[in-house]
């Protein structure tokens, strides 16, 4: 079993930066992907950027560019740094973390509120 504790949430004003972060304890040896999703009322959830075990990243289109994903692999902590937040990035944000070869997130945390004011 993994264990996932987001933080880092909170309401932020459009166009600035909050820095989430995903603490991971437990058999984390059993895991190398690590990504962080988002859920917004009325809309899908979506995974907008994800970080492998040997530190490739990817990042839907919506957030490339103003994302950035990380880890901390002595912490065994993944952040994501979110810059020039825009209105439309309201909503929960979930860190999960699962296989690369499967593509498949097993583990989730509780998700955090990001909310952006215009």
């Amino acid at each position: 079993q993994v264990q996932l504790v987001e933080s880092g949430g909170g309401l932020v004003q459009a166009g600035g930066s909050l820095r989430l972060s995903c603490a991971a304890s437990g058999s984390i040896s059993s895991i190398d992907l690590m990504g962080w999703f988002r859920h917004a009322p009325g809309k899908q959830h979506d995974l907008i950027a994800s970080i492998t075990s040997d530190g490739t990243t990817n990042y839907a289109d919506s957030v490339k560019g103003r994302f950035t994903i990380s880890r901390d692999n002595a912490k065994n902590t993944v952040y994501l740094q979110m810059n020039s937040l825009k209105p439309e990035d309201t909503a929960v944000y979930y860190c999960a973390a699962g296989h690369w070869g499967s593509g498949r997130y097993d583990y989730w945390g509780q998700g955090t509120q990001v909310t952006v004011s215009s």
